[in-house]
């Protein structure tokens, strides 16, 4: 839970996550004021919002069991569940062409499992900063309940003793992240980010990603973040294309 508080009628509320929810990786829920009413009108603050909800479409829910118990080995394999991801969003009309998922990896096995999945809602939730990545982000920190991914590790040494290292998670996305979404990756405290389509495979359907360069990734990178770029681009890229026929492009200007 993330608390401010403060005397008087303009106190700034807490935002508060549902702990079920966050548990299954289903819904990320913040209790919205329109839906739970307030006992007093004193409460209503003057009709300004002071809470939201986040959520997965019911599609992307009901997936969620067979995407969670899989084991996955490859890149090429949690990619392909970013791209289903972006593909089915676009199929189901529930939001844009862009989906992560964020996977934790076992440094002595190499087997990595899901921790949560994310899909573009912008549209349909009326939120500009809901795009997959800080889906997926959100999910993963509610789950983990820690503002960070960058988590130690207690291991034991050969000596009988402890040795601290860091977990590894991981970020896959259907496409190279938008300025807010290099910056929330930058924040999130992945250790990795995967990526499918280009910058230039969203901008040559209208998207505009916004100033990222590759001085960004260099930023990611001087932070101990490891960037891989085009895994599976072309089906990545395939989605978009199939989008910018029918699909609302929706840009911070418009």
């Amino acid at each position: 839970m993330l608390a401010s508080s403060s005397s008087g009628s303009n106190r700034i509320l807490p935002i508060v996550v549902v702990g079920a929810a966050a548990a299954t990786m289903g819904v990320c829920t913040f209790i919205n004021n329109k839906t739970k009413k307030s006992k007093s009108s004193a409460e209503d603050h003057h009709d300004i919002h002071h809470s939201l909800q986040v959520t997965l479409p019911d599609w992307a829910v009901e997936e969620l069991a067979e995407f969670s118990k899989k084991e996955y080995k490859t890149d090429e394999e949690m990619m392909a569940l970013a791209v289903h991801l972006s593909a089915r969003n676009v199929a189901e009309k529930t939001g844009g062409p862009f989906g992560s998922a964020i996977f934790e990896k076992d440094t002595t096995t190499g087997i990595s499992k899901l921790v949560s999945i994310g899909v573009n809602r912008v549209v349909s939730l009326c939120n500009s900063t809901l795009h997959g990545e800080t889906v997926a982000i959100q999910l993963a920190q509610s789950k983990l309940k820690s503002f960070t991914m960058n988590i130690p590790q207690q291991e034991e040494a050969k000596d009988g003793g402890e040795t601290c290292s860091k977990r590894k998670f991981e970020l896959f996305t259907s496409c190279e992240p938008c300025a807010m979404c290099i910056g929330a990756t930058f924040w999130s405290g992945v250790s990795r980010m995967v990526c499918g389509a280009t910058k230039a495979d969203a901008e040559a359907i209208g998207f505009n990603e916004g100033p990222v360069f590759e001085a960004s990734y260099d930023h990611l990178r001087e932070a101990g973040i490891e960037v891989t770029r085009q895994v599976l681009q072309k089906e990545a890229a395939q989605v978009l294309k199939d989008y910018g026929e029918s699909g609302v492009i929706y840009n911070g200007g418009d």
